[in-house]
C-alpha cells in the first residue's frame, strides 16, 4: 500500500493552500510564462494550455496519490486570486524527509506571500505530519527563493557546483530568446526546532507569515 499525504487545505491569514483546479488554468499559464519562472525553473517554455491541463488533471494529482509528494495552489483568501504554489517532491517517507519548492506570480511578489505560504507547509508537515526535515535548493543566483529560505530560518548546508541549469535571455531570437547556463545550487535544511520562533519574530517585524489557522 503506497503511503501518501492527505487530501488537504491549509489556510493562513491570507491564503488558502489547496489542491488545483480547472478553474485555475488561466492563471496558472500566465505565471509560468513570467520571464523568472522561466530563468529559474524548468518549466516548458512557452507554457502553453495542454502543459497547464496536464498540471491540473494529472501531474499535480498524481504527485500526492503515487505517494511522492504533494502541490498546493496558493490563493488569496478574499479574492480566490493564484498567488502562486508549493510543491513537496521526493519525498522519503522512511526518514519523514521531503524537498520544498515554492513559485510566486509576478504581480504578488513583494508581499511575503512566498514565506507565508512556504511556511505554512512546513509547520503542517512538521506538526501533522510528523516529518523531520526539509529540503531546499536554491540557484545561486536567485536570491528571491533564498530570502525565503532565510526567513523561515533554513539553514544553509552548502553548495552543489555546477548542478543546475538555468536559463537567461539571449539577443537573438534563433533559439526563442533563451539560453541554458550552468550554475550552482545551494542546499538549505528546515528541521522542526528551526521553527521555534519563526512565526513571532517575523511578526513582530511586521510581516504577515504567522502560523497556519487550520486544515482540513
Amino acid at each position: 500500500m503506497t503511503t501518501t499525504f492527505p487530501d488537504v487545505s491549509i489556510s493562513t491569514d491570507r491564503l488558502v493552500l489547496r489542491p488545483y483546479e480547472e478553474a485555475d488554468v488561466p492563471a496558472h499559464i500566465e505565471m509560468m510564462n513570467d520571464e523568472a519562472v522561466t530563468a529559474w525553473t524548468t518549466v516548458p517554455h512557452p507554457y502553453t494550455a495542454r502543459d497547464a491541463e496536464r498540471w491540473v488533471r494529472r501531474i499535480a494529482p498524481t504527485e500526492r496519490t503515487q505517494g511522492r509528494g504533494i502541490i498546493f495552489a496558493v490563493t488569496e483568501f478574499l479574492t480566490q486570486r493564484l498567488v502562486g504554489l508549493v510543491h513537496l517532491s521526493r519525498t522519503d517517507w522512511h526518514i519523514q524527509a521531503a524537498e520544498i519548492s515554492y513559485i510566486t506570480a509576478p504581480w504578488a511578489r513583494g508581499e511575503g506571500y512566498a514565506t507565508e505560504a512556504v511556511l505554512a507547509v512546513a509547520q503542517w508537515l512538521f506538526r501533522d505530519q510528523r516529518f523531520e526535515r526539509i529540503e531546499l535548493r536554491t540557484p545561486a543566483d536567485n536570491t528571491a527563493a533564498q530570502q525565503v529560505a532565510q526567513k523561515i530560518g533554513c539553514i544553509s548546508e552548502g553548495v552543489l557546483r555546477n548542478a543546475w541549469i538555468a536559463r537567461t535571455r539571449t539577443e537573438n531570437g534563433t533559439d526563442g530568446g533563451w539560453t541554458n547556463i550552468r550554475t550552482d545550487l545551494i542546499v538549505w535544511s528546515l528541521l522542526p526546532e528551526d521553527l521555534e520562533g519563526v512565526a513571532d519574530r517575523m511578526a513582530d517585524a511586521g510581516g504577515y507569515a504567522s502560523a497556519y489557522t487550520d486544515w482540513n
